[in-house]
């Protein structure tokens, strides 16, 4: 369920227009279906808490397309600029990238109120249902992340992001897929640190829930929704710094490397999702 409460902030923030989504209005759209369908591998909610959910769902995705899309749409803007200036600097990207952090904190503190009240609801088997469907995510991150060799480890990170980088800008030439290569191979063990992270997370979420009643519960629920960072481990901390200052780097020198096609397909992409953003329904009554 904790995967499946943070998908309301990710698919409602940038995340899903950096996923590579082709079709993000209609992912939009659907939020609403896309959300409870989700849920319900964590929990199984019973007739009024999924009628109260959903109720509460609908204020949320509403509150969402009116106050945070036009600034969606606003950062768009900005990162098509630095693209047709050809100006993708690491100075550039950080403000992107923190401008995007800014939204995700934004609606998590939107809902984290509604996900206490629902929380706080729960009975026991739901809570040990939920514990159980954690328990059994973990595993499998374990053993698709963890497991495989290290040089496997490497080899699908570097094939993961070679698809997202295809998916926006086209096939990458020789040079460009070598400097993804290099980037997976200096992240290492990065993976390690990731799983230890949530294992630790999850564990404290647990906790939690199972003193649900207490009378500090809404602040230990705020603190791992909202403020999730001062909970990280100091090995997290530090991997995750270094994995951001990766990232950036490969994003410049692939940029830098890019041909006038790829560039032109980027912008197109672009272009695709704000159009698809401006169709909403909801954001052309909330600017009417």
């Amino acid at each position: 369920m904790l995967r499946r409460l943070k998908l309301l902030v990710v698919l409602l923030t940038l995340s899903l227009v950096l996923a590579g989504c082709n079709r993000v209005g209609l992912a939009y759209r659907n939020l609403d279906v896309i959300i409870p369908w989700t849920l319900n591998d964590y929990l199984e909610m019973n007739a009024g808490q999924k009628s109260w959910f959903n109720d509460k769902l609908k204020e949320h995705l509403a509150w969402h397309c009116t106050t945070q899309l036009p600034g969606y749409l606003d950062w768009l803007d900005r990162l098509q600029q630095m693209v047709d200036a050809n100006q993708v600097s690491d100075a550039a990207l950080q403000a992107r990238t923190q401008e995007a952090k800014q939204a995700i904190a934004e609606v998590a503190r939107e809902i984290t109120p509604s996900a206490i009240e629902l929380l706080k609801g729960l009975d026991d088997q739901q809570v040990k249902e939920m514990n159980d469907a954690l328990a059994k995510d973990l595993r499998k991150r374990q053993d698709d992340y963890l497991k495989p060799p290290l040089a496997q480890q490497i080899s699908e990170r570097a094939e993961r992001m070679s698809k997202r980088l295809d998916a926006w800008m086209g096939p990458l030439s020789a040079s460009q897929q070598n400097r993804v290569t290099a980037w997976s191979i200096a992240l290492g063990e990065q993976n390690q640190a990731w799983i230890g992270n949530r294992a630790l997370w999850q564990a404290q979420f647990i906790d939690a829930v199972q003193q649900r009643h207490s009378a500090d519960f809404p602040q230990k629920i705020q603190q791992l929704l909202v403020d999730r960072e001062r909970l990280w481990t100091p090995q997290y901390r530090v991997a995750y710094a270094q994995t951001e200052t990766a990232a950036r780097s490969l994003l410049v020198d692939v940029m830098a490397e890019s041909t006038v096609q790829q560039r032109q397909k980027l912008t197109q992409k672009i272009d695709k999702v704000r159009a698809d953003f401006q169709a909403l329904k909801c954001l052309k009554g909330a600017q009417s």
